[in-house]
């Protein structure tokens, strides 16, 4: 059996208030598209951002491997370099960097990704315009004045740029118009063709999942991992909603 690119066993974490995310076990090969859903406030954002290595949270129990090293204390810096990519429900502004600059520096430290200025101008612009981005924006300080439409494009020509190993999208089509959700579902789509990445798309709306073949479905309540399944969960939940798992969920079993 093939390694794992992503495992994940035993994992608790939270914040110095409580404890958040309780004995969760996750695995996710190369190439495949796992989704995570729950209600709100389930953890789900948590669980992306754990495996990000966000220092906002504390791991008190269990590992993290990935591509076969264990990354439970790395920094964030060194997760992405490994190729872990984070796209944020509200990316942040920063005033003073221009989005292009920005893109040229986090591909410098990649060196499979450097590229001659030119080439580098030519393949940024590439894809922005696969993403239906007005060119100028390339030249904006990154994010400053953005939709959220606007940012969600961001996100999806980095992660087009930077063909991570593993993408993780925390609720990506939150506040998205349909046009804006149609591109973004084409970039994730762009991502899958062009570089065979896993994918783990947290959620807790389908619409986002209608054009996207899923592999792997897991339900996350109360911090916990309660079902997983096909994507015939994604069907049952679109249906009936989260309640039989929230049962689950207090009683602290899998079901």
């Amino acid at each position: 059996m093939p390694q794992p690119l992503l495992s994940i066993e035993g994992l608790s974490a939270g914040t110095d208030e409580k404890t958040i995310l309780h004995d969760v076990d996750l695995t996710i090969e190369a190439g495949r598209a796992h989704v995570l859903m729950g209600p709100n406030g389930a953890g789900k954002s948590t669980l992306g951002h754990v495996i990000m290595g966000d220092p906002a949270y504390e791991v008190s129990a269990g590992t993290i491997r990935f591509d076969g090293a264990d990354i439970t204390a790395d920094a964030p810096d060194r997760r992405a370099l490994a190729g872990i990519f984070l796209s944020y429900q509200a990316p942040v502004e920063v005033p003073g960097v221009p989005l292009m600059s920005f893109l040229r520096t986090i591909c410098d430290k990649r060196p499979e990704l450097k590229m001659k200025g030119r080439a580098f101008r030519a393949r940024v612009e590439e894809l922005a315009e696969q993403l239906d981005m007005d060119k100028s924006y390339l030249e904006r300080e990154l994010n400053v004045g953005f939709s959220g439409g606007e940012k969600k494009k961001v996100e999806m020509l980095q992660l087009l740029l930077l063909q991570p190993k593993l993408a993780i999208l925390d609720e990506t089509d939150s506040g998205l118009d349909v046009d804006a959700l149609s591109v973004v579902s084409r970039g994730i789509q762009a991502y899958r063709e062009t570089c065979d990445g896993a994918l783990l798309v947290i959620t807790h709306n389908t619409r986002i999942l209608e054009r996207l073949e899923v592999d792997r479905t897991h339900v996350l309540v109360h911090g916990r991992l309660v079902a997983e399944g096909g994507s015939e969960l994604i069907t049952q939940i679109d249906a009936e909603g989260f309640e039989r798992f929230e049962e689950a969920g207090c009683k602290g079993v899998m079901s």
